[in-house]
């Protein structure tokens, strides 16, 4: 499989590999496979200064079927915005488990905004209704349109996509161009912003968040009854984009562990005695093993809380590196 030397990858070759439906399916398939031989300690974040911020993200196969290694290093610099800039910047290296070479190297942003996103939807499918028809998006930045496509291909059902942000314009701008694109011939796109939120939320039967608020911006008493919430923005404390409501009124879901001690919306809850963390209703490898059931009547509220793991990372850039060298071939 190794490459006489390494081989970079980058953006554009890396989309024209991607798309959400099969790396959804990948990781449906792969992650219960592999997380019974991956190492993946506990990512490290470092402040580098009041509001940017320095992730670390490692993982090892100890299996010959799986020979890698990967290092994710991750920037989030929220004021970018100011500069046309993604908040979210970094590269991914994988290495050979069992030679210790480098085999390739891709400019991580367009995969971290794939598999986050794939990560949302593949939960989606165990957890959102089967007829699902309205998805609200809360947010326009850089991940929404890939969460956006990811629940579209996790839920053909749904119809109508409402694009919310505090910006009117950029909801606007983001509906447009996905109407443009023609992927979707059947859906239909809105943008709208300011005061709305909590009337758009109530008529979603997926609410999917990407935004960096330390507000809660969707509030409990407004989900319709059988909704899904996704909620992928926070990963600090002071960070949260749902109330307290939300949570208890939710089956609430993880993509991991490492969510209970990180995202604000869990850990705030804890602290109030909103929830236990005995109450979480279980993680995405649960769910996707079959350990744990999702979603139990048409009725119940359920909430899926992401904040990233170097498991889906890793398989991310495996599909990506093996599709690659297949192609070179």
């Amino acid at each position: 499989m190794a490459s006489s030397s390494p081989v970079f990858i980058p953006t554009e070759t890396l989309s024209t590999i991607l798309t959400h439906k099969t790396l959804i399916n990948h990781f449906q398939t792969n992650l219960p496979k592999v997380s019974t031989y991956l190492q993946t300690p506990i990512r490290q974040s470092y402040n580098v200064s009041l509001s940017s911020s320095l992730l670390l993200m490692p993982s090892w196969s100890s299996s010959p079927s799986f020979p890698f290694i990967g290092v994710k290093l991750v920037t989030h610099f929220p004021q970018n915005s100011a500069f046309n800039l993604p908040g979210v910047q970094g590269s991914y290296v994988l290495f050979s488990s069992e030679t210790g070479q480098t085999l390739a190297s891709m400019d991580c942003t367009e995969l971290t905004l794939y598999r986050t996103a794939c990560v949302s939807g593949l939960a989606s499918r165990y957890l959102s209704r089967d007829d699902s028809e309205v998805l609200v998006m809360v947010g326009s930045g850089s991940l929404a349109p890939h969460l956006i496509r990811a629940h579209l291909s996790a839920r053909p059902s749904l119809r109508k996509v409402v694009i919310w942000n505090r910006t009117v314009e950029k909801a606007a701008s983001l509906a447009e161009k996905l109407r443009e694109c023609g992927e979707f011939e059947e859906v239909s796109f809105e943008g709208c912003g300011c005061g709305c939120l909590d009337e758009v939320v109530g008529s979603g039967d997926i609410v999917s968040c990407a935004t960096n608020s330390e507000e809660a911006l969707v509030k409990g008493e407004r989900l319709k009854d059988g909704a899904h919430l996704d909620l992928v923005g926070s990963f600090k404390h002071s960070m949260k984009e749902c109330d307290d409501e939300a949570i208890r009124r939710g089956k609430v879901f993880v993509d991991n562990e490492a969510a209970l001690v990180e995202a604000g919306e869990l850990v705030g809850a804890f602290d109030r005695g909103v929830i236990k963390e005995d109450e979480i209703g279980g993680t995405l490898l649960e769910l996707t093993s079959g350990e744990k059931a999702g979603r139990s009547s048409s009725e119940q509220v359920t909430v899926f809380k992401s904040v990233g793991s170097a498991v889906v990372d890793m398989l991310a850039a495996q599909f990506v590196y093996e599709a690659y060298m297949q192609g070179a071939r």
